[in-house]
């Protein structure tokens, strides 16, 4: 089967989910066609089923902002044409559903019929969607989609809310780990460098965006520390990291919080975490906590969106509420301060992130590119 998929190229969680599946899926015998404007971050293998189409946006003294979603729909008609695509999968709403939707649309009107596929991750609904100016585009996208997949059964439930989604059935496909890539790794020599006093590590990986609260995490944090020796690993970068910084200089922690930025090797870092920290105030899923759970770190998380359908209760970890600083930390000390329990909660997340294996996740996908797909590509 040939599948294009459009994304957006960056760290962020659905640029990750649709580039990790782009590439399983070429490993599987598919051709994967990943179109966006510029490489994907992930996409980091060689393959001769993977392909990659950038897409560039002319410039002209008219435009104050260069029409991106109208290129995108030019370079998707022509990929279609061109490399004779069985389906388009769009990931994140604004604008490669929309983008899709018209492209499909002059297709449609050569007599080439293309599905698509629309993979709603989170902010495109939570956030940016609901704006006044966005919602008819996307309910509409939503609608004229051939199917239609969400990443939890939360934000299913926030699709239908806020959206004038008519007779669609929104199927959920949750977000997966390649535990080929995410799995524990000896590396105690690391672990030593960064924690030379035998320290507790702390981990949190972000945007750096207001949403994460990454403010709470250095806040929480600073509680730990007060009781237990612990380096804090602020992994990623964003908005907030000036902010963040400065909290920590405030605090007096400065020189126990390191920030290592963007990094490739993520599962290297997890591999000698203690704790994993996510108390985001609005989480389609939670995909960072779920790579650390991979590498058998319990996860200390707010109860946001679909966090507690990935990260159960009392199991994999804790869950309190958005905002509830001393909570986390009283739930990560009494998970840090006891080795037995400890050991107990980084089994059981290992167990749990089992239940999203990749080798689980992907054949879904397979399945509803199948039910799409006619067996002639000009039956309109």
């Amino acid at each position: 089967m040939k599948i294009g998929i459009v994304c957006y190229p960056t760290f962020g969680g659905s640029g990750v989910v649709a580039t990790e599946l782009g590439k399983a899926l070429s490993m599987h015998g598919h051709q994967v066609h990943f179109v966006a404007y510029k490489q994907p971050a992930r996409m980091d293998v060689f393959n001769n089923n993977l392909f990659y189409h950038e897409v560039n946006v002319s410039v002209y003294p008219l435009f104050d902002y260069p029409p991106y979603e109208t290129s995108l729909t030019g370079h998707l008609v022509n990929i279609v044409k061109n490399e004779k695509l069985d389906v388009l999968h769009v990931h994140y709403a604004i604008p490669h559903a929309s983008a899709a939707i018209f492209a499909k649309e002059i297709l449609r009107s050569q007599g080439i019929h293309i599905p698509v596929v629309t993979t709603l991750h989170g902010t495109d609904v939570t956030l940016v969607g609901k704006a006044p100016a966005f919602e008819p585009v996307v309910s509409y996208s939503i609608n004229k989609s051939d199917a239609v997949t969400t990443v939890s059964e939360d934000l299913r439930r926030s699709t239908y809310e806020h959206f004038h989604v008519k007779d669609k059935e929104i199927q959920v496909i949750p977000n997966f780990i390649d535990f080929e890539k995410f799995s524990k790794q000896k590396k105690e020599h690391f672990k030593k460098l960064i924690a030379p006093n035998d320290e507790f590590l702390i981990t949190h990986t972000s945007n750096f965006r207001k949403v994460k609260r990454v403010d709470n995490v250095v806040n929480i944090f600073k509680l730990i520390n007060d009781k237990l020796p612990s380096k804090l690993l602020l992994i990623g970068d964003g908005p907030e990291r000036g902010n963040i910084e400065n909290l920590c200089k405030e605090l007096g922690i400065y020189e126990s919080v390191i920030f290592p930025g963007k990094q490739d090797a993520v599962d290297e870092i997890l591999s000698v975490s203690d704790l994993f920290l996510l108390p985001s105030e609005n989480e389609s899923f939670g995909l960072a906590a779920l790579e650390a759970m991979a590498c058998e770190v319990p996860v200390v998380s707010s109860n946001a969106g679909g966090i507690p359908e990935m990260n159960l209760e009392g199991f994999s970890g804790y869950l309190c509420p958005v905002g509830d600083v001393a909570g986390m930390a009283v739930r990560s000390i009494e998970i840090l301060s006891d080795p037995e329990k400890h050991d107990t909660f980084k089994k059981n997340a290992l167990v749990q992130a089992h239940k999203f294996d990749l080798k689980i996740i992907l054949p879904l996908y397979e399945e509803m590119y199948n039910s799409l797909c006619t067996p002639s590509r000009t039956n309109v």
